[in-house]
């Protein structure tokens, strides 16, 4: 695989302030005992199983399907994005409490900004070479892709629900819409 320069200028923004860190089985499990204990009521998303019904406005992504949507990292030295409206990608794990947390708001943003932007998601557990590629070493990660310019990158959620909601709009608003 190529070593792509766009990737280690990626820009870091945003709030820090609850992250899951590591994706080890070790880590994995200790955090699935304590998702258990802190009841966060979210369903997990997983896209094991599941048919596309359109009822998700966030769209799953694979490494074939981020190269066509988002950016062929493979074959480029260039950020060259691929999409045809600005996107967040959102870097997650079914086992992350602040993931699983950021999963309905998103969906709500997704719906929300239908017409202005995309929203893709990428479970760092199944596509490893992709997070990877990206430097993605905490999660919830996310990638704000504008149509044009250089990608920025925040990780981490609020201490609130709301002020994470808040925390995309601002996001979405700087680095997506230009407003």
């Amino acid at each position: 695989m190529k070593k792509v320069a766009f990737i280690v200028a990626l820009a870091f923004a945003g709030l820090t302030l609850q992250a899951c860190q590591g994706t080890g089985a070790s880590e994995q499990k200790a955090d699935e005992k304590q998702n258990k204990q802190t009841q966060v009521g979210e369903e997990p998303q997983s896209d094991q199983g599941k048919k596309d019904d359109g009822s998700k406005a966030a769209i799953q992504l694979n490494k074939e399907t981020f190269k066509k949507k988002v950016v062929d990292y493979e074959n480029s030295d260039t950020w060259d994005f691929q999409g045809d409206k600005p996107c967040v990608v959102d870097f997650y794990a079914d086992w992350c409490a602040p993931c699983r947390i950021t999963s309905p708001i998103l969906e709500e943003l997704a719906k929300e900004y239908k017409d202005q932007i995309n929203v893709y998601k990428v479970d760092v557990d199944k596509h490893k070479e992709l997070a990877a590629a990206f430097g993605v070493r905490g999660i919830p990660t996310f990638l704000y892709c504008p149509v044009e310019g250089k990608p920025t990158k925040s990780s981490g959620i609020a201490g609130s629900r709301s002020e994470t909601k808040q925390m995309f709009r601002d996001n979405i608003k700087k680095y997506l819409l230009k407003e």
